[in-house]
């Protein structure tokens, strides 16, 4: 069925608009891009000139701006204009393929494993023995799940996923594809002739509605468990070492790094290629900008960047000086002229001995 003008609106708990109210949208588009069939947004006055030029049949505006479209474009007040964007998009996107409920023919499933009935298992995926998939949990192919794992209920692994004997997942969990979880952690130690492995005889746990991106590894602990904590969500290429423990709601964005036994908070953000050092501790509402390498513990709700990552406003001073560290150069190396010339003015107007 067409997705109309009235329909937005009422989704959006916004007053129908007076005009074109069963036009018919076909998608959701930037200003730029957007065709006079689609519904497009604005969050920030910097896009207020893009506004003033779009062709969008109806754009979604921040309650909170000052701009609004002109002509005959049909505007949608809110207060947050991302989630309503979000709430949309639900309406567009296309179901993701899924198998259907039951075990693939080409799937192979350890006789002593329990699946709930409900449990769709894709071609080539392997269940190891003893583990226990809970209902309504998707297995795309080729995932790979060892001995004595734990999944909830609902949970959704894409292709190539690998879980790790003895991983318990909660409930709601996704992760994405080529993502492994339960490798060894890295531990070694010197034995005067080589580094000798340290087993890592711990486990991961990942709390409910937590979802991993693409490529991300977690090492199991060393002993007790790498804990990942309910809501928080990791970026693709994310590496978590041994017995890192990550608060509730977290956010880890792409290529972020943390080392062994490394605490996060409630709430806490990691930009991109961010590192934490080993042992580190990061308060609730902590911030580290991207690029930021932590190698102290970060008190709650401070924001802190730079290599080594002090606290943000320090680090714009100090980025800020050294952007005029050459000027400084130029202007000590003619004072230094200046002081060489008047030392040498005042020994030539000396008296000989």
């Amino acid at each position: 069925m067409p997705i109309t003008l009235s329909d937005i609106a009422r989704l959006l708990s916004c007053p129908p608009p007076a005009h074109r109210a069963d036009l018919a949208i076909a998608g959701v588009a930037t200003l730029k891009e957007a065709r006079a069939n689609e519904l497009s947004f604005i969050g920030s006055d910097a896009f207020a000139h893009d506004l003033a030029t779009t062709k969008a049949a109806a754009v979604i505006v921040r309650r909170a701006l000052k701009t609004r479209p002109g002509g005959s474009v049909v505007t949608f007040l809110v207060d947050d204009a991302d989630l309503a964007v979000a709430a949309v998009l639900q309406l567009y996107a296309p179901p993701v393929p899924r198998p259907p409920p039951g075990r693939d023919p080409l799937s192979r499933i350890d006789p002593t494993a329990r699946l709930d009935d409900s449990v769709a298992v894709g071609p080539f995926v392997v269940v190891g023995a003893r583990t226990t998939i809970a209902a309504g949990t998707v297995l795309h192919s080729g995932v790979s799940i060892g001995d004595d794992v734990v999944i909830g209920r609902q949970c959704e692994l894409f292709p190539h996923v690998v879980l790790r004997e003895r991983i318990t997942l909660g409930d709601r969990v996704v992760i994405h594809a080529s993502s492994v979880l339960g490798t060894d952690g890295f531990g070694y130690r010197w034995d005067g002739r080589q580094h000798a492995k340290i087993p890592h005889v711990g486990t991961v746990i990942v709390e409910d509605d937590v979802e991993i991106g693409s490529c991300v590894c977690i090492d199991r602990a060393k002993f007790a468990a790498t804990r990942i904590g309910r809501g928080t969500k990791i970026d693709n290429l994310v590496q978590i070492a041994h017995n890192c423990v990550i608060g509730p709601n977290c956010i880890i964005v792409g290529q972020a790094g943390l080392a062994g036994s490394a605490v996060l908070g409630n709430g806490v953000v990691l930009g991109g290629q961010v590192a934490i050092r080993d042992h580190i501790t990061l308060g609730d509402g902590a911030v580290v900008a991207a690029c930021g390498a932590v190698a102290e513990d970060v008190p709650s709700r401070t924001i802190v960047s730079g290599m080594p990552a002090l606290p943000h406003r320090q680090t714009l001073r100090e980025q800020a000086a050294l952007r005029r560290l050459p000027d400084l150069v130029v202007q000590v190396r003619k004072l230094q002229e200046e002081l060489n010339q008047l030392r040498k003015s005042a020994d030539d107007g000396l008296p000989d001995a």
